[in-house]
């Protein structure tokens, strides 16, 4: 089978999307320390910050570049549903945003916590609101897609919740590090690239 070479300076990922077509059956939200806060028409600065908390070592940078109007144009639409993660104190530790505007699809479009609190059984708190908030009524389909820069464990992590693969794709895009976008010891299990090969 043949390679297929990434220039210096991009990334390449593995996208894999997942799917639930049918509302899971009620179960109880498991405990945890945290509280879901709703915030209605985020401020874009708090919102920037929190995404790049939480999603730096997984490079995010998708909101970190876009314009104020073009994300203020998703993030204060009613139909998008933006959650932060507040632990007891009331720091903002995590995010869950739900995209509504393709119904009867919903997105799961942004889920995680910082990584601080990774690996202590939160996300399947998370999880749980999540499908709690998105199947409603009108909701036909409940999906997300994660990538080869994502978590090892975020694959396993939404078919263990009841995402079924349905699709897979190569993504490759400018490497944010080299950009400044993120710092450049983000990420570390992806290699930065930017020097061509002898």
């Amino acid at each position: 089978m043949p390679f297929i070479p990434v220039e210096p300076g991009m990334v390449a990922a593995v996208v894999t999307h997942l799917e639930m077509r049918e509302r899971p059956k009620p179960a109880p939200i498991p405990p945890a320390p945290l509280r879901l806060a709703p915030w209605k028409t985020p401020d874009l600065n708090a919102y920037r910050t929190l995404f790049r908390r939480v999603g730096e070592p997984w490079l995010w940078f998708s909101r970190l570049v876009m314009s104020d109007s073009d994300l203020a144009a998703i993030l204060h639409d009613p139909a998008v549903e933006v959650y932060a993660v507040t632990d007891p104190r009331g720091t903002e530790v995590g995010l869950l945003e739900l995209d509504f505007r393709s119904l009867p699809d919903c997105e799961l479009s942004f889920f995680g916590l910082v990584p601080q609190l990774n690996g202590k059984g939160l996300g399947r708190w998370l999880m749980a609101q999540a499908k709690s908030l998105a199947w409603r009524k009108g909701v036909e389909r409940f999906w997300v897609h994660t990538c080869t820069a994502d978590s090892p464990a975020a694959l396993g992590f939404y078919q263990k919740s009841g995402f079924v693969p349905y699709g897979r794709e190569i993504e490759t895009f400018a490497d944010p590090r080299l950009a400044g976008v993120l710092p450049r010891d983000a990420a570390p299990h992806v290699p930065v690239l930017d020097q061509p090969t002898a």
